[in-house]
């Protein structure tokens, strides 16, 4: 199987040289843009937190909000000189490459199996206290049951209205 890089040379996308500290996204702003990163490291933060740094070739940023139609939902920078591929219209993008788009669908699939992954451990780990845990069921209802635009909320972002 051809690797997200190879799609990406293949679709003629333009390379851009980031020095460190150049923001790519921001969250809550919507730029249509998709990156894939060549090499380097990117910080990816929401609000004050650090989610992730990146180091791997082939990881992709943007897809979120190309997919969902939505803001970012993180501020992603270069902590270190790097090189990402850079696409101006991502939806149009991932409709007229859906080799691409299989790319970015198999990453997302990787990341919701990581994190329903981690929220059976922590109900697991938690069961039977009678903390804020408790919502763990919550969280793992709606990601494996709704299909629609579920959103739970968040300390800093309260929860969707029903």
């Amino acid at each position: 199987m051809r690797s997200t890089l190879q799609y990406c040379a293949a679709a003629n996308a333009p390379l851009r040289p980031l020095e460190p500290g150049t923001v790519l996204l921001v969250e809550g702003e919507t730029s249509g843009r998709l990156y894939v990163l060549k090499e380097g490291t990117i910080e990816v933060t929401r609000g004050d937190t650090t989610v992730a740094i990146i180091s791997a070739p082939g990881a992709v940023f943007g897809e979120m909000s190309a997919l969902l139609g939505k803001p970012h939902s993180t501020t992603v920078r270069a902590a270190s000189a790097a090189i990402v591929y850079q696409f101006e219209d991502s939806a149009s993008l991932l409709r007229s490459h859906p080799e691409i788009a299989y790319c970015v669908a198999r990453l997302l699939a990787q990341r919701l199996n990581a994190a329903t992954t981690y929220l059976v451990d922590l109900k697991l780990q938690f069961e039977g206290h009678a903390n804020h845990f408790g919502m763990v069921d919550e969280v793992l209802e709606s990601l494996l049951h709704h299909q629609d635009d579920a959103s739970p909320g968040s300390d800093r972002q309260p929860d969707p209205p029903e």
